[in-house]
């Protein structure tokens, strides 16, 4: 059976990491074994100061990227080269992003893949952790479950060639309903 890839797609904002979380979460308590990646906000007062990176099958945490509007976030060109690359208003560190990478080189075999998010970095830039398409397109799962920005699916799809796609918007109404009907249309034959 060819896997499936469910792409969970809306603006910065939508749901997408609460989407992909709940899914993650409702197949660990199913019994499947789940792998992956979670990239979840980190926020101060209510603004989104920057992002982690979290493995799903240990649970652990690392920064991924701070805001460039941060108090002392700029620095010097060596001291942004050293950290990583730049995109829009964030800084990536370059240490997360090859343990990100090493996480999905050696996610599969799995029932349920989750890769929040592919984005810009890899498919524009082939930076961040370009090997998930690769991981992508080798299989060794049955569900994969990726987060990707509306603006980039058409870019996702042209990347994977032949995969078997199922785009699906999510929106705040509808990312808590979405997870439950993601798994629940997978173990549909």
């Amino acid at each position: 059976m060819t896997p499936k890839i469910a792409v969970v797609t809306g603006v910065s904002g939508s749901g997408k990491t609460t989407a992909c979380a709940r899914v993650a979460a409702l197949a660990q308590a199913s019994g499947l074994r789940v792998a992956g990646v979670l990239s979840p906000p980190r926020n101060i007062g209510g603004a989104k100061t920057g992002i982690d990176l979290e493995d799903i099958a240990s649970r652990s945490c690392r920064p991924l990227a701070t805001s460039l509007a941060m108090p002392g976030a700029s620095g010097t060109a060596q001291e942004d080269a050293s950290r990583g690359p730049r995109l829009g208003m964030w800084r990536f560190d370059a240490g997360t992003l090859a343990w990100g990478r090493q996480l999905l080189a050696s996610a599969t075999p799995c029932d349920v893949l989750v890769i929040d998010e592919i984005g810009p970095l890899e498919l524009l830039r082939d930076e961040g952790w370009p090997n998930a398409l690769e991981v992508l397109r080798q299989g060794g799962y049955t569900l994969a479950v990726v987060g990707v920005r509306r603006a980039l699916v058409a870019t996702l799809a042209g990347r994977l060639s032949g995969a078997r796609l199922w785009v699906l918007p999510v929106d705040p109404s509808s990312r808590d309903e979405l997870p439950a009907k993601i798994l629940r249309t997978w173990s549909e034959p």
